[in-house]
């Protein structure tokens, strides 16, 4: 907390997330080794069911409150006790939070209540969460304790995103849902989807995302390539970003001794006319920040054929696709035909399987799960919003009879 404070107050730290840290002055005189301080160490769990963007982020902005950022994954069992069936395995959510570059440390089997003995047994200063509210099976914030004893800190939760929107959007399935602004079907799924007893929860409903070039800018890692790296681009869909496209980019990653990765995102419009009606899931501004976030991924770039201009304005030595078919483009043509010709197009085989095809299968197959899932969830978050309201009007009433005596 301490380094936090000196931050806000101008000072400047210098040394690596895993040591000690020396504080320097504005002037920038760096203090002796005697008044040294160690990094502040934060601490951040979920579930992070189907990592996406809205994760990343609260990560992101979790790392900015310290230096050393843990995170604890629940298991399987923990979630389906308190939840409800999670979409991906416990070993696929840990890959997947591993490889989010705001991630110091991935703690396995995390407790799904957060306890002052949890942040104590990583020597973490405080715990993040987001804006909204966690609850056990019984309906307690598993928060309450590090709350209590003033440990916890809170971040944004990111708008228009979350596992039980993507889960409606597969669930829902029609031709424009990546882009929802004006579909009609999207809006009558937001208003019913996931619906409580009592309303909609602030927390669980789905809101629009707001797509802005800042948010870009955030998760970019604003690094350039240096003299010696070995470029490697690669193109594709990269729909509901998991595990298959992490093992594919760390495959890519380990064609050269010093990669530097740029990444292609082929754009709603190319994605919906190879893959059909129902795809993209997650549209172009999602898509790209889910690829940001992936820490092996330099840039990302808008083309589909990947020709001349875009080798050379790059300094491009290598193009890699995976396993998959390769599409032609709008005209037939091989949208690799170019690299193909310079010699240095590879096929990468990632020994992974998995495909977005199959994430919405798993939802489709397991619809009624899920949509109990999410409406079970909902209804207790409404019960905690209703008791807050009951709280709320109890103590003006009290105000209120005060003021009268």
């Amino acid at each position: 907390l301490q380094h936090v404070e000196m931050i806000r107050n101008g000072h400047h730290t210098t040394g690596d997330a895993g040591g000690e840290v020396v504080w320097s002055e504005p002037g920038g005189s760096v203090r002796s080794p005697e008044k040294r301080k160690r990094v502040v160490r934060l601490w951040c769990d979920g579930c992070y069911d189907m990592v996406h963007y809205g994760h990343s982020n609260q990560l992101r902005q979790a790392k900015a409150m310290g230096d050393y950022l843990i995170v604890g994954v629940h298991t399987d069992a923990e979630i389906s006790k308190h939840k409800g069936p999670p979409v991906f395995t416990q070993e696929e959510r840990y890959k997947m939070v591993r490889a989010i570059k705001w991630v110091d440390e991935m703690v396995e089997g995390a407790p799904y209540v957060t306890t002052l003995e949890t942040l104590d047994k990583y020597n973490c200063d405080f715990c993040v969460h987001g804006d909204d509210i966690t609850l056990t099976v019984d309906g307690k914030d598993t928060y309450e304790e590090v709350k209590r004893e003033g440990r916890y800190r809170e971040c944004k939760r990111t708008q228009g995103v979350s596992t039980t929107d993507l889960v409606g959007r597969m669930l829902l399935m029609t031709k424009a849902h990546h882009s929802n602004m004006d579909n009609p079907d999207y809006q009558q799924h937001t208003d019913n989807f996931g619906k409580g007893p009592k309303g909609h929860s602030p927390w669980t409903g789905v809101s629009q995302f707001l797509q802005t070039s800042q948010k870009i800018i955030q998760f970019a890692s604003g690094k350039e390539p240096q003299p010696g790296d070995t470029i490697i681009y690669v193109a594709g869909a990269f729909d509901l970003f998991h595990i298959g496209h992490v093992d594919f980019l760390e495959m890519v990653y380990k064609q050269a001794e010093r990669p530097y990765v740029i990444v292609g995102l082929h754009f709603d419009q190319e994605v919906n006319r190879y893959k059909g009606k129902n795809y993209p899931i997650m549209n172009i501004h999602e898509r790209t920040l889910s690829v940001l976030a992936c820490r092996v991924s330099g840039g990302s770039v808008l083309p589909y054929a990947v020709g001349k201009d875009l080798l050379d304005h790059f300094n491009v030595d290598l193009v890699c696709h995976g396993k998959t078919e390769v599409i032609p483009d709008k005209d037939a043509s091989d949208p690799y035909a170019e690299p193909k010709k310079r010699g240095i197009f590879r096929t990468i085989d990632s020994a992974n399987n998995l495909t977005t095809d199959d994430i919405v299968k798993r939802i489709i197959e397991n619809r009624l799960q899920f949509e109990a899932r999410n409406q079970k969830k909902e209804a207790k978050e409404m019960a905690v919003i209703e008791a807050m309201k009951r709280r709320e009007q109890q103590e003006q009433g009290d105000d209120a009879a005060q003021v009268a005596l």
